[in-house]
Formats: structure tokens, C-alpha cells, sequence
């Protein structure tokens, strides 16, 4: 049993002091986890909520779940933006709509079960069941704690699954708040685990515990694969939701306006905290000139502020870590030979607090690394293009491949790019819509699998084949032995 030590559960980022501190005891390794079926294993568990029973009873949790959540999102929105520098407005994420949308779908499941497979030979009948893995570990990031743990927490509970939730040490408020939502509906003990901690503590002890059936991860690239190298050691599936360093082709045929907003609000929106941002803006250089000078007008009216006042659109940056980190990629563009454009310092009006201007950045190169590395921060990096193949070269030349976006009035030139982007999610004539009905998900180092949608549940889902002999004659194969 490691000893007890004070834990991090989140900063309020105007006057850079810690909010709260709270004293968790990192647990043992073999760790008991209760259930509705007493002390069983991680599948037992799992399938033991597969039941008709069970399975309605999660639908009315779930319903009931948004209920309390409408009562309580105000107090989880006032969390949010005292704790990571959110805007007000901004921090209305779907998360009553979410948890709906999978009761919904878990009142579905009861049809797609024993499924039948046609198969050429009569002899033989074929059907599919459908079981939840068991105990899924799942790990959020500090962006978006609660709507990020309803997208892996929703669909785990639809399918019967037990889930371990471990948000980031710099947010777990919000997140602790979902468990209080989960204890007032009457979920089973055992069920929903909410786990506070450091990530080379918990995270890697839920990467690598014998009970754990699944790992559902939304974080870095790097700590993604340290994941994956303990999961692989059981063999056991893992979906990853990583970072981006998404592109926004800009075309000349657009109109100014309407594109530089989508710019903007690609890009800095949530502070730039938001993996997967559209930070690299591929405009046609014939209109590259008049649309930066807009870009810069749109960007001088932004208000930044504490993200509690009214028309708030830009707050601090979630610590002082990740503020340096920012800055220091905003004076490495520099010294490699960009030019800041607009931006790049603390706001003049702001003397505390991780605040950054709303940064543009222009005469960059496809080798600096402004243009290669997520930022996680107000920074948008600039360059032009001539043809629509030079500008889907530009687009697809990094990493990462999770949003991309594309604004032009023509459409079957929109239909071209959308197919020729190599990321899991392309926008056209926006940035950044996310529905809970569609798939989310990357391509590269952006990750694999997919969250949301009938594609989020399906990956807490095991799939069984069961297979019957139904003919009356002798299988035939093997010669029968003489009476």
C-alpha cells in the first residue's frame, strides 16, 4: 500500500493558487472491486448486468442520471470555469443529451441480440450475442473532464460494462460531481469507480491490472504508448483518442467573414485547449493578404478575461506548466524565423493568471516546429497554397490526423479535400462541431477506435458467435465404428 499523499485536483488559474487539495491513498494492486453479484471477476461482473433486468434498470439510470444532471450543470459549469479558465458559454457541453442518447440505445440492444447469420449451409444456424467486456478502465484528460468522462461513461454503462473512471489530477472536480450523480440515482456499488490520481500511479496501475478488460484513454501521444505497451502485455483492447494538429483549408472563393470566424473559432476556441483544434490555416494565396488583415481585426475584439464575465471568449491557460509550454512555442517560432503576426504575450490589461493573446503566426515552414507539434494553446500558424493538390499536401503533412476542416462554396471541391484529408473527422465550411450521435476519433498519431455513436457503445460490446447443428442426420466425417 503506497502512502497516503496529498493530491491535486485543481487550480484556479486567475490568481495562481491551488483550489482544493485532497488526501487519496493510491490503492493495492490487487484491487477488490464490489459488485451487484458480490466478489466475482471483472466478466462476471460485466455479464451480470447483461440481463433483461439489468439492462432496463441501466436505461432508467441513465434517463434518470440527465434529470439530476440539469439540476446540477450549473454548479459543473461554475466548476469548469473556475478550474480550467473555460469561458461560461463554452462549457455547456452535451452532457444531459449524451447520457439520453445512450439510454436510448441500451433500450435498443435487446433487439440486435441473437441477430441471425445466414449461412450456405442449412445444417447449420448462426446467431450473434453481444456481451460488454467486463471492467473498463477509462482516463480522461483535464480540456473537458466531464463531458469527456460522459463520452466513455455513458456508452460503458449502456452496455453492461463495470468502469473505472481516472480523471486528470488537474480536474477531477467535475468529475467527482459525476459520481455524486451516479450515488443519488441508486447505481450498484461497484458499477461506476471514480478513481482521483496521478497517471504514472493510478493510470499505469489501471493499464496493467489483471482485472482490467479495457482501457478507453483520451490524453498525449507519449503517454498513449506507454499505455499500450502495458495493455499489451494482457492483451487487452484499447481505444485511444490523442492529440492534433489539424489543418483549416481556406479556399478563394470564400466569403471572408463567414471563414475567418470558423478560423477563429477553430483554433481558440477553449483557450486552444482542445486536441482537436484547427491550428494550422492553409489559406489561397490570392486572398491571403485581405484575409490575415481580417483575421487580425476579428482577433483584436476578442474579450479575455476571467471567464465568469460576461462576454468572456478567451480565459487562462489551464497551469503555469502548460502556460510555459505555450510560451515557449510562441519564442521558438520566433527563433526559427516566423513572425508573430498578431499576439504572443500576456494580455497588457491582465498581470496574473496564465492568460496568452490570441497568437498568430505567419512565414512559417513546413520543418519548424510550430507547424509539426500541438500546441494545446491560442496559436495559430499560417501558410499559403496555390493549387488544390498543394493544399491537401500541406493539410496531410503531419502526425496527427484527428479534425480537419475545409471552407469553400463549391461543393464537389469540398466532396475532393473531404476525402483526400487523412483525419477521422473533417469539417466542411465549420470547425469543430461534435455531435454525440457521430463517431469521433483519429487516424495516425491521433489514435484509433472510435468514441460516440452507435460506434462508441459497439467497443464496449464483445461479440459471440453461436452456432447450432440442427440436422437429425450423423455429421458424417468420420467413418463409424461397427456395432
Amino acid at each position: 500500500m503506497a502512502s497516503a499523499a496529498p493530491l491535486l485536483i485543481g487550480l484556479y488559474q486567475l490568481s495562481n493558487y491551488q483550489a482544493t487539495l485532497l488526501h487519496f491513498t493510491i490503492l493495492e494492486q490487487k484491487w477488490q472491486f464490489r459488485s451487484p453479484v458480490g466478489n466475482c471477476s471483472s466478466t462476471a461482473i460485466g455479464l451480470s448486468l447483461c440481463s433483461r433486468n439489468a439492462s432496463l434498470l441501466l436505461t432508467l439510470l441513465l434517463k434518470k442520471s440527465s434529470v439530476i444532471f440539469r439540476r446540477r450543470l450549473l454548479k459543473m459549469w461554475m466548476l469548469r470555469c473556475r478550474l480550467l479558465g473555460a469561458h461560461l458559454l463554452g462549457t455547456k457541453d452535451d452532457v444531459i443529451g449524451c447520457f439520453e442518447y445512450y439510454a436510448d440505445l441500451a433500450e435498443g440492444l435487446d433487439a440486435k441480440q441473437k441477430a441471425p447469420i445466414s449461412l450456405p449451409m442449412k445444417t447449420f444456424k448462426s446467431y450473434v450475442i453481444r456481451e460488454p467486456i467486463g471492467v473498463v478502465a477509462l482516463i480522461v484528460p483535464w480540456n473537458y473532464p466531464l463531458l469527456m468522462a460522459t463520452w466513455k461513461v455513458a456508452p460503458a454503462l449502456a452496455a453492461g460494462c463495470a468502469a473505472i473512471l481516472k480523471p486528470s489530477e488537474l480536474a477531477s472536480v467535475t468529475c467527482l460531481e459525476l459520481g455524486e450523480v451516479c450515488r443519488e440515482v441508486d447505481l450498484p456499488a461497484g458499477v461506476l469507480n471514480i478513481l482521483p490520481g496521478l497517471g504514472p500511479e493510478a493510470g499505469a496501475s489501471l493499464a496493467s491490472h489483471p482485472h482490467v478488460d479495457k482501457i478507453s484513454f483520451t490524453g498525449s501521444t507519449v503517454t498513449a504508448v506507454k499505455i499500450m505497451t502495458a495493455a499489451a502485455q494482457r492483451v487487452k483492447p484499447v481505444t485511444l483518442e490523442l492529440g492534433g494538429k489539424g489543418p483549416i483549408v481556406v479556399f478563394e472563393d470564400v466569403d471572408i467573414d463567414k471563414a475567418v470566424e470558423w478560423t477563429i473559432f477553430g483554433c481558440f476556441y477553449t483557450n486552444g485547449q482542445i486536441c482537436s483544434a484547427t491550428s494550422r490555416l492553409i489559406v489561397h494565396e490570392s486572398i491571403a493578404a485581405e484575409f490575415l488583415d481580417r483575421l487580425v481585426k476579428w482577433s483584436e475584439n476578442i474579450k479575455i478575461s476571467d471567464p465568469l464575465e460576461e462576454g468572456c471568449k478567451l480565459g487562462p491557460i489551464v497551469s503555469s506548466g502548460q502556460y510555459e509550454k505555450v510560451m515557449n512555442f510562441i519564442s521558438n517560432a520566433k527563433g526559427e524565423g516566423a513572425t508573430i503576426l498578431y499576439g504572443g504575450n500576456r494580455p497588457k490589461h491582465l498581470k496574473k493568471g496564465f492568460f496568452v493573446e490570441p497568437t498568430i503566426i505567419t512565414d512559417v515552414t513546413t520543418s519548424m516546429q510550430i507547424w509539426r507539434e500541438e500546441v494545446f494553446g491560442p496559436v495559430l500558424c499560417v501558410k499559403t497554397f496555390t493549387t488544390e493538390e498543394e493544399a491537401i499536401e500541406l493539410a496531410n503533412d503531419t502526425h496527427y490526423g484527428l479534425g480537419g476542416a475545409v471552407v469553400s462554396k463549391d461543393r464537389e471541391r469540398c466532396d475532393r479535400v473531404s476525402k483526400l484529408l487523412q483525419n477521422g473527422a473533417v469539417w466542411v465550411n465549420c470547425s469543430q462541431p461534435c455531435f454525440c450521435q457521430a463517431p469521433f476519433g483519429g487516424t495516425k498519431w491521433s489514435g484509433f477506435g472510435r468514441e460516440l455513436g452507435e460506434w462508441g457503445l459497439e467497443s464496449y460490446l464483445s461479440v459471440k458467435q453461436v452456432t447450432e447443428y440442427v440436422s437429425d442426420e450423423q455429421w458424417g466425417w468420420y467413418q463409424p465404428p461397427k456395432q
